[in-house]
């Protein structure tokens, strides 16, 4: 055999193939036809979130053989493993949007879990739908190994009487079809062409946020966020990633490496220009707990306040993520940050370059369609908010991507919801009014749990043109496609006694994202009052199983709300064992 590239004395593989005693765990490799020198070369876990619930996953099979071809040209041994995913345009609206963010940890822990058992020494991740995107990297920086993240792409737009749609568009039009403004006949014919593809969410919405994300926090190659599922070019970048990790493999840089505050506050930036998900607010921190890093939704909220607003994408905008692969993508984007100086460029990628080298080689500029120049942008600062007040002391969030300023106060009494069927039943038969702010309340992640989306309910509001007219506010989250003036991650949540558990109908309140602030007009004493005959957490169906276990570990919305200690109190690192 000849002599090896890589020295395994203290890679996590060595457990499994170095050495006499060894010997019956390397029968089980050559079972599988590995031969002697692939067996005692680097093993590197290929990790897919594959599966046929969705058009997000389905890619996700192919592109992991070409991840494979890229691990074994650069002379490592792959070994494809799959976890779950929960897609939320399936789980939406209904009792199984409870388990979508509850998948996010499972799927951190699922592939935490595979890595060790098997002790592989590096990892390719390849995630489509919101939730898989965050896990997966979340796993990276809790294994700490060498690490590259690829986004399985995003759906073509479908067409409809000449203009382009989206899932969003369908979601939407189920409220113009309750208002009497859409037949069935037209709905039928929306819902059979909005999804022409392979691919996920095409508009800004959670999934494109996190993958734009990944490019920015330096796990994924370069553009690799941005071509769609369907194209074949995506080929290239899986069989790039699979070289580029045997690069940082060789070169010993690790997710941690990669993954700093710097890295951190430079995804934040890339959620605010773009006018990206308010779920960024809750994997960020997320992502950051796995590093032992102190990155909480005030930071995130800092970051967008002073960043400017100028990719023009759905939901918000009139873009989709392949327009802005064709503009040039996250590269052209993270340039025009640049120039603001508003990106770290002493960050390391997964190339093994900085993002400032990265940016470099960067030819194009932006088009002024779809990339505004960052000196004049569609709004001075980022597409969503930070919120504090009376009503929410750990801070909430909101979308203000395409809401004029003067549009983004509102006042407005109560109207209280225990849960987002109740709601939705409500803006169904239209029994709320003009002027009211919502309250959906027992939607956070202990008190679902499992924080559900609400984008059935805030589209149901815009497709009856009543998404300015009222406002939305929740412990739970919203959908990436969420628009209107709506307000989610308030925190304390209900369960855990939080002042939107003291709601009642008519209590006047005040969202302010211009200042930053939500309030009701309650005096502290009477809040008090209401907490002390406040009868506690509402009871829930589930007591038993994954969703009882979480709702017991989950920890505060605005931390990422996470199910464990995270870094900071590690004794161990895997890779180094």
């Amino acid at each position: 055999m000849d002599a090896p590239r890589f020295d395994k004395s203290r890679l996590p593989s060595r457990h499994v193939t170095e050495g006499p005693e060894r010997a019956p765990h390397r029968s089980y490799l050559y079972a599988m036809g590995l031969s002697e020198a692939e067996i005692h070369q680097p093993l590197v876990g290929v990790a897919t979130c594959w599966n046929e619930a969705a058009p997000c996953n389905i890619a996700l099979n192919r592109q992991a053989q070409v991840v494979k071809q890229g691990v074994k040209a650069a002379m490592g041994t792959p070994r494809e493993f799959t976890t779950i995913t929960v897609t939320d345009g399936i789980a939406m609206g209904h009792e199984g949007m409870r388990s979508s963010l509850v998948s996010r940890e499972a799927i951190a822990d699922t592939v935490e879990l595979t890595m060790r058992g098997h002790c592989y020494d590096a990892i390719v991740g390849l995630a489509g739908c919101d939730k898989s995107l965050p896990g997966m990297m979340m796993a990276m920086v809790r294994l700490n190994v060498p690490s590259v993240f690829i986004y399985g792409g995003s759906i073509l737009p479908g067409r409809y009487e000449g203009r382009d749609v989206t899932v969003q568009d369908v979601f939407e039009a189920v409220g113009q079809h309750q208002a009497g403004n859409m037949s069935t006949c037209e709905l039928e014919k929306l819902e059979a062409v909005a999804c022409p593809s392979a691919g996920a969410c095409g508009g800004q919405f959670t999934a494109n946020t996190m993958a734009c994300v990944s490019e920015a926090i330096g796990l994924a190659l370069p553009n690799s966020a941005g071509a769609p599922a369907p194209y074949e070019s995506r080929d290239q970048y899986s069989e790039a990633s699979g070289r580029a990790v045997m690069n940082l493999l060789e070169k010993n840089i690790r997710a941690r490496d990669i993954v700093t505050l710097k890295s951190l506050e430079n995804a934040a930036r890339i959620v605010a220009c773009t006018g990206g998900s308010t779920n960024a607010g809750l994997h960020l921190p997320a992502i950051a707990h796995e590093a032992g890093i102190e990155f909480y939704l005030d930071d995130v909220c800092e970051i967008f306040r002073d960043t400017p607003y100028f990719v023009d994408l759905k939901p918000s905008g009139a873009y989709v993520a392949k327009d802005l692969y064709e503009a040039g993508g996250v590269p052209v984007v993270m340039r025009e940050l640049r120039k603001a100086g508003l990106i770290h460029e002493d960050c390391m990628t997964a190339t093994g370059r900085t993002i400032g080298e990265e940016i470099d080689l960067v030819a194009r500029e932006a088009d002024g369609k779809v990339i505004y120049p960052v000196d004049t942008p569609i709004t001075k600062t980022g597409g969503v908010v930070g919120l504090k007040g009376n009503l929410a002391p750990e801070g909430a969030i909101v979308k203000v991507a395409g809401i004029p300023e003067e549009q983004q106060r509102f006042t407005g009494p109560a109207r209280v919801f225990e849960c987002e069927e109740d709601a939705f039943s409500a803006v169904q038969e239209r029994t709320y009014k003009e002027g009211e702010v919502l309250v959906i309340r027992n939607e956070g992640p202990a008190g679902g749990p499992g924080m559900r989306e609400m984008l059935a309910t805030t589209a149901a509001l815009s497709g009856q043109g009543m998404g300015k007219k009222v406002a939305l506010i929740t412990d739970g989250r919203f959908s990436g496609a969420t628009r209107g003036f709506c307000v989610g991650h308030v925190g304390p949540e209900a369960a855990h006694g939080g002042p939107i558990a003291m709601l009642k109908d008519g209590d006047e309140i005040t969202i302010d994202a211009v200042a930053g602030t939500i309030s009701v007009a309650l005096s502290d004493a009477e809040l008090n009052a209401r907490k002390a005959d406040w009868a506690g957490a509402r009871e829930t169906i589930y007591a038993s199983g994954a969703l009882w276990k979480y709702a017991q570990l989950v920890g505060e919305t605005y931390k990422g709300a996470v199910t464990h200690p995270g870094g900071g109190a590690e004794r161990h690192q895997y890779g180094d064992l």
